[in-house]
């Protein structure tokens, strides 16, 4: 069996489940993806969603132990590299992963974090809102992130990226991954390849018609064919995240 790829960037080496980047993207209009944020340990490794003015959605195998001390969320970035004077930086408070996430399959693959501090709400950081529903087949979304954008070797952009695309039957996701795919979990991509999420892209949003509906999670090589990336399906965490919200 193919090892999965983790989409978060471990330093310079990917975990296994394989990580997403954007392969086959293009770079997003400036600050026209205001809830992403990049989790940050002196460099970029994740991405997140934020909903709440203190609360990001991210994946729970972008918190290893060498992050758990300190990661910071940078909120308002476009380009990474520099300093565009929209960002915020704000140490995160807790890091609290789904109590059944499975390391070895990645179900479950959900992490909330919890901001130091609440963030200012303007026309660079907004929030997106939860899903008031569940994603349907074809239905077109946005996934976006800093993550690899080479199907082969490492080409790691400064910029933000954005790919458009849709969401796969989850009776091809479970033929493309018969022992590996669950109900928590949802495809989105391009069954002929050539376009994907990829490492370092980990964490991040996969939006629908303005709604949450996933986590970039793993996938097999990055835009492989017949192999699609697949993300947490956020719309069976809904009240996992107000739980978790409320008690901390």
């Amino acid at each position: 069996m193919k090892a999965l790829v983790f989409l978060a960037l471990l330093g310079a080496a990917f975990a296994a489940p394989e990580d997403d980047k954007i392969v086959g993207g293009y770079e997003c209009p400036r600050h026209s993806v205001p809830y992403q944020v990049s989790l940050n340990a002196g460099y970029h490794f994740c991405g997140g969603s934020l909903i709440s003015s203190q609360w990001v959605v991210s994946a729970a195998h972008c918190l290893s132990r060498k992050y758990r001390n300190r990661v910071q969320v940078r909120l308002g970035e476009h380009n990474i590299a520099v300093n565009e004077g929209t960002e915020q930086w704000i140490d995160a408070a807790k890091l609290i992963k789904h109590s059944q996430y499975n390391s070895y399959n990645l179900d479950n693959d959900i992490m909330l974090i919890k901001l130091s501090r609440p963030a200012t709400l303007n026309s660079y950081v907004q929030t997106v809102a939860l899903p008031s529903r569940c994603p349907v087949a074809d239905e077109n979304c946005l996934v976006s992130g800093w993550g690899n954008m080479s199907a082969n070797g490492s080409n790691l952009p400064d910029r933000l990226q954005c790919l458009r695309q849709p969401i796969i039957d989850d009776r091809i996701c479970k033929s493309a991954y018969p022992h590996l795919f669950t109900e928590n979990m949802v495809c989105s991509g391009f069954m002929h390849g050539g376009a994907s999420s990829c490492q370092g892209d980990s964490g991040g949003p996969l939006v629908c018609n303005g709604q949450l509906q996933g986590v970039v999670s793993w996938g097999y090589d990055c835009a492989m064919q017949g192999h699609p990336s697949v993300y947490a399906r956020v719309c069976r965490y809904n009240s996992w995240i107000s739980t978790v919200m409320r008690n901390n």
